[in-house]
């Protein structure tokens, strides 16, 4: 029994070898034919891989730059500011006419009189300057001295009537001093303090001649 046990497995041993020699063999000639298959196959070897041209890159044209639109926009004008005007200078006080004697006249801005009653002369001054004159003239006589001095014209009348001699008439009266005023009057009698002056001169003395004027009276 024992034998027949070896002997099988003797057998089945063997039985095995040569199976895997048959094998061995057989994968060389298949490995062998597989190559030689291939060769006679008469074909050109595929390429694995193919390369691939380059893509020329197409680089866009380059847009041109628009010209930039003109500014609408006007530069701001430069403010500067002006020079501030000079002051005018004050008008220069007029000197006193050397010939005439009342300085407080000759100050003065607007219209004014002098009278000079020694030597019987009177002016009209505008400004300081002479505008008229000088014109003769009679102040009052012994007792009714006329007042000297600075004073302003008071009041005017074409004709005033002297209440205090019988109504006598007083043509263009200008009164600087009261109950003493310039009127028309006798050149050769004296009055009673007022300025006697040819009717011409008390005309002009009237028209000239405003409420507030100077009047100065030197003696």
């Amino acid at each position: 029994m024992k034998r027949l046990l070896v002997g099988a497995a003797a057998l089945a041993t063997a039985f095995v070898l040569a199976a895997c020699s048959g094998g061995a063999s057989g994968a060389g000639g298949t490995v062998g034919g597989g190559a030689v298959a291939a060769g006679a196959g008469g074909g050109s070897p595929t390429p694995t891989s193919t390369s691939a041209s380059p893509t020329p890159t197409t680089s866009a044209s380059a847009t041109p730059s628009s010209t930039p639109a003109p500014s609408t926009t006007k530069p701001a004008p430069t403010s500067t500011t002006p020079k501030p005007k000079p002051k005018p200078k004050p008008a220069p006080k007029p000197a006193a006419d050397p010939g005439v004697p009342c300085a407080a006249a000759a100050a003065s801005a607007g219209t004014a009189a002098c009278v000079d009653l020694s030597a019987h002369k009177t002016w009209i001054l505008q400004g300081g300057k002479v505008v008229y004159g000088p014109v003769p003239m009679l102040p009052g006589r012994k007792g009714y001295a006329t007042p000297t001095g600075t004073f302003h014209v008071l009041s005017k009348e074409k004709v005033h009537l002297s209440k205090e001699f019988d109504n006598a008439p007083m043509p263009n009266s200008v009164f600087f001093y009261p109950g003493d005023a310039f009127h028309t009057g006798s050149l050769s009698v004296y009055s009673h303090g007022c300025i006697h002056l040819s009717a011409g001169a008390s005309l002009k003395y009237f028209n000239t001649l405003h409420v507030g004027d100077v009047v100065q009276v030197v003696p």
